[in-house]
C-alpha cells in the first residue's frame, strides 16, 4: 500500500525530530525510511557486500552523532544521508590495501576518476530521492523518459495516456523537482 504524500512528509518530520534530539529511535528511523536509499547507494559504490555493511554501520553511527546538527533548510534528509554515505565510502575506498597489479596493465585511472565516479553516483542517487518525493504519475513519466530514454510519444504509446497528458505531468513534474532542487540549495 503506497505511503501518502501527508504521512511521508509526517514520518520525516518525525525522523528530523528524532534526529535533531539525539532520540534512541532516529537510526531506526533512518532505517526504516532511507535504508535501502543508502545501502542501493554504497552497494554500487563499493561493489564489496562485506564492505557495504560496514560503511552502512559507521554511516549511521556518523548521523547518529551528526544529527542534532542536521538542519533541513541547508538539505533534504535523504541528501544528507547520502552525503555522509558518500563521505564514508570514498574513506573506506582510501584505506583499503590494493591488490598488487601489474603496472603495465593499469588503465588510466587513479583516485580524482573514483572520486568523481562516486560523486556522479551521487548525484543519480540524490536524484531518485528526489524524483521519489514527486507524485507517482509525474515521477513515473520522468523515470521513462530520463532512465529509459524514452520520447514523449513514447512514453505515451507505452502508457496509453494521451500525449497532452505526458507533456503536462512532465512539465509539473519538472517544475516540482526545480522547487525542491532550489530548496536544498544553501541561503
Amino acid at each position: 500500500m503506497p505511503v501518502s504524500r501527508r504521512s511521508g512528509a509526517r514520518s520525516e518530520r518525525r525522523l528530523i525530530w528524532a534526529l535533531r534530539r539525539a532520540d534512541p529511535r532516529a537510526v531506526e528511523l533512518v532505517v526504516e525510511a532511507h535504508g535501502p536509499l543508502l545501502r542501493g547507494f554504497l552497494a554500487e559504490t563499493l561493489r564489496d557486500r562485506d564492505a557495504v555493511q560496514d560503511v552502512l554501520q559507521q554511516t549511521l553511527l556518523d548521523v547518529w552523532r551528526r544529527g542534532p546538527d542536521y538542519d533541513p533548510a541547508r538539505a533534504s534528509v535523504a541528501t544528507w544521508l547520502l552525503v555522509i554515505a558518500r563521505s564514508r565510502a570514498i574513506d573506506h575506498l582510501r584505506r583499503r590495501i590494493p591488490e598488487p597489479v601489474d603496472p603495465d596493465s593499469l588503465a588510466a585511472s587513479d583516485d580524482h576518476e573514483r572520486e568523481d565516479e562516486t560523486a556522479a553516483l551521487l548525484e543519480q542517487w540524490r536524484m531518485a530521492a528526489l524524483i521519489a518525493t514527486l507524485p507517482r504519475e509525474e515521477a513515473s513519466v520522468l523515470r521513462l523518459r530520463f532512465y529509459d530514454g524514452l520520447s514523449q510519444r513514447q512514453i505515451a504509446d507505452r502508457t496509453g495516456i494521451p500525449l497532452g497528458t505526458v507533456k503536462m505531468r512532465m512539465v509539473q513534474a519538472l517544475e516540482r523537482l526545480c522547487t525542491r532542487l532550489d530548496e536544498e540549495e544553501p541561503r
